[in-house]
């Protein structure tokens, strides 16, 4: 099942099933280019990975492979929907683009095991992980960096693990070209890995995302741009990129 948060032509805010046929909610199939899609799940924090893929941190001048997961956190205000604009920071030259999958917790926990962290898995959704390098490089400042407004666009379904193939590709196109592309057969930690790790000292409430890591490719984003991530199964992210 592919489930999305939605908004109606009243305003109201659903939860329906996105399928060939529309969006289907409460006996009734709507039309999603005449909805507005929310955020998939609204989350009280985003533990993000950085470098989930090898070819990604040895780009970024890294070749170990870590012998944990190395995690930052982005916050509510990050969030951004499937069809909002990203709006890129005031003042900073160079703000990039990273395609990424997220875990979406179904129930609170802490302290789960790999064999059991399935069980509090809702599903996943794709991630954009907005990165404004002139704050993050330049002065080490990973909250300026990673946690501006609209910098974490998600969705725009929550799909359950068995629309998900085994190895799923991953996809982001930038203006119709595709700039990064992996499968998760890739990941240098699986997702039971991840949620048991990230888990062990941090309580996850029920809509909080693990965004994954993303591939090799991150590249700059100006205003204009329309930006595409796909991870198979869930479906397309699309978000157009806009000065603030």
């Amino acid at each position: 099942m592919r489930t999305v948060r939605f908004e109606d032509a009243t305003g109201y805010a659903r939860t329906g099933e996105w399928t060939d046929d529309g969006i289907v909610a409460s006996g009734k199939t709507y039309d999603p280019e005449e909805v507005d899609v929310l955020p998939p799940s609204e989350p009280t924090k985003i533990v993000c990975q950085a470098g989930g893929y090898m070819d990604h941190r040895e780009e970024s001048g890294f070749d170990d492979k870590p012998e944990r997961p190395e995690l930052f956190l982005k916050t509510p205000n990050c969030v951004v929907a499937h069809g909002d604009a990203i709006e890129l920071p005031p003042g900073r030259d160079s703000v990039e683009f990273e395609a990424e999958f997220g875990i979406v917790i179904d129930e609170q926990c802490r302290a789960v095991s790999e064999d059991e962290a399935m069980e509090y898995v809702a599903g996943f959704t794709c991630v954009n992980d907005i990165s404004n390098r002139d704050d993050q490089q330049d002065e080490r400042n990973w909250v300026r960096g990673k946690a501006f407004d609209a910098s974490l666009p998600m969705g725009p379904v929550v799909a359950t693990p068995d629309e998900i193939p085994d190895d799923a590709a991953l996809e982001l196109r930038l203006n119709g070209e595709t700039k990064q592309e992996t499968t998760t057969e890739h990941m240098i930690f699986s997702v039971p890995e991840l949620v048991a790790d990230v888990s062990e000292l941090i309580t996850l409430e029920p809509g909080d995302v693990i965004a994954t890591g993303t591939p090799y490719g991150p590249d700059e984003l100006s205003a204009g741009d329309v930006v595409e991530v796909e991870f198979e199964g869930v479906g397309v992210l699309e978000n157009r990129v806009v000065e603030r």
